[in-house]
């Protein structure tokens, strides 16, 4: 395994046990899950390079797109959220209390 591949997966595997481990604000759990899209997508760019592939990939900038996508509503849930709880803390939400 080189060096590149090690440390794609160290950072997808470093947000991901963030993800599971902190959740206690809402902002933490979404910054988490732009880090791991934002390792797919470098992983995803060096990808051709690697294989050195003349064509270039259109997958990373449909995933590009998506990120901006996910960001975009779970910044609109976080304000949502914020402003019907009073808080970003997990814990305070409860489904069953619609």
């Amino acid at each position: 395994m080189s060096c590149l591949h090690f440390s794609f997966y160290a950072a997808f595997t470093l947000s991901s046990l963030g993800l599971a481990f902190h959740r206690t604000h809402l902002i933490s759990a979404l910054l988490c899950l732009e880090s791991m899209m934002l390792s797919m997508y470098v992983a995803l760019t060096m990808w051709p390079i690697q294989t050195q592939t003349p064509s270039a990939s259109v997958l990373p900038i449909i995933m590009l797109t998506f990120s901006a996508c996910e960001a975009g509503t779970g910044l609109a849930l976080l304000v949502a959220s914020t402003r019907t709880h009073g808080s970003d803390h997990l814990h305070n939400f409860n489904l069953l209390q619609c």
